[in-house]
């Protein structure tokens, strides 16, 4: 049985649980929008010791610390970012910023405009590069003009490598992880069909659902599972569940899409999916910049490029040609080995620790 979605957008409301997150407004086209983001550590007096790290798609600006009141679960990068960790906050500044166009505080489709209503449909086609504007109107407020490194993975790596790209001045070190210089044709596929599902469902209402009694939450609990697919590996998935059964007859794996897909109707916006996912779609680091090569060889950033051998949705010809095309890079890419696909870029707490102490 597919399980129940609660009876609201499933959009994380901006201000009803701050927990540990900090509002600066966002100059720009959308009036009183602000940007969330967390911080961990303390930045010294010349402001030379901030990390900026990027989240994924449905990351949020919570990357390391327990589950508290707004933030139902453990830091995303949590093994790697804390006092003698890899990412050392006795001895740098971490900043965590959410994306511009989520939901966990940033404005996004689900925030009300100055009219009263949520900005839906109408809230603007923000991509990759406008997401990086916004974190660097936060770098500028709170007087960073060079990030000692910038560290991002799928969705963050595409804006960790815009920010090395379009402003290598104020990047000193870098790590891309699982992430392309530009969105594959089938990346472009594999999200066609959860666009459609969102899109599909009855609820949607062109994107303008937030004063309706239901969202698109069916829709968002198919695109979750497509996506789950893309985020983990064959092997993985055969090793972990195979043919079983569960004693209603159902597969097991059948039921572990299920689990995932629930658990985001919890905490993510299906509007904020579908225009981060768009984002991606257009991500092009060459675009007006010449080409691809041309637009990575302008990173000055000692670089470290890795990828995991076993990700289908962000294979490492992908990576390698980050690693062949960045004058700056440290060496051949890295390959993270792990049978958690893509995911692995998360999950592999003992090699990302290792990439994060020779970046840093």
């Amino acid at each position: 049985m597919t399980p129940n979605p609660p009876p609201v957008t499933g959009a994380w409301r901006e201000g009803d649980r701050p927990g540990r997150r900090r509002w600066l407004p966002l100059p720009g086209p959308v009036p009183g929008a602000r940007i969330a983001y967390e911080t961990w550590g303390t930045l010294n007096a010349d402001r030379s010791n901030a990390v900026l790290v990027e989240h994924a798609l449905t990351g949020d600006s919570h990357a390391a610390g327990p589950p508290e009141p707004g933030h139902p679960t453990t830091g995303w990068w949590d093994g790697v970012i804390g006092p003698g960790r890899a990412v050392d906050t006795s001895r740098y500044f971490v900043i965590c910023p959410n994306v511009l166009g989520g939901c966990q505080g940033t404005t996004g489709p689900s925030t009300i405009a100055p009219d009263g209503r949520a900005w839906g449909s109408r809230f603007p086609k923000v991509g990759i590069r406008e997401q990086v504007a916004a974190e660097v109107a936060l770098a500028d407020a709170l007087g960073i003009t060079r990030w000692a490194a910038v560290l991002g993975g799928s969705m963050g790596g595409m804006r960790a490598l815009e920010w090395a790209v379009d402003l290598p001045d104020r990047v000193a070190t870098l790590l891309l992880l699982a992430c392309p210089a530009a969105a594959s044709a089938e990346q472009i596929a594999w999200a066609s069909p959860q666009l459609h599902a969102i899109r599909a469902d009855p609820d949607w209402h062109d994107g303008d659902y937030y004063d309706k009694p239901h969202g698109p939450l069916l829709g968002l609990g198919v695109a979750r599972r497509i996506a789950h697919v893309t985020y983990r590996s064959e092997p993985e998935l055969a090793d972990r569940f195979g043919r079983d059964h569960q004693e209603d007859g159902r597969y097991a794996v059948e039921s572990y899409l299920d689990h995932h897909a629930d658990k985001l109707f919890h905490r993510f916006d299906a509007g904020s999916y579908v225009l981060l996912t768009e984002a991606m779609n257009n991500h092009d680091i060459g675009v007006d910049r010449g080409g691809i090569e041309a637009a990575l060889a302008r990173v000055t950033a000692r670089t470290v490029v890795a990828g995991v051998d076993s990700d289908r949705l962000y294979p490492l010809y992908q990576q390698e040609r980050l690693a062949a095309g960045i004058p700056t890079a440290e060496g051949d890419l890295r390959v993270i080995t792990s049978s958690a696909g893509h995911d692995g870029f998360l999950t592999e707490t003992a090699q990302l620790a290792a990439l994060l102490k020779e970046l840093l």
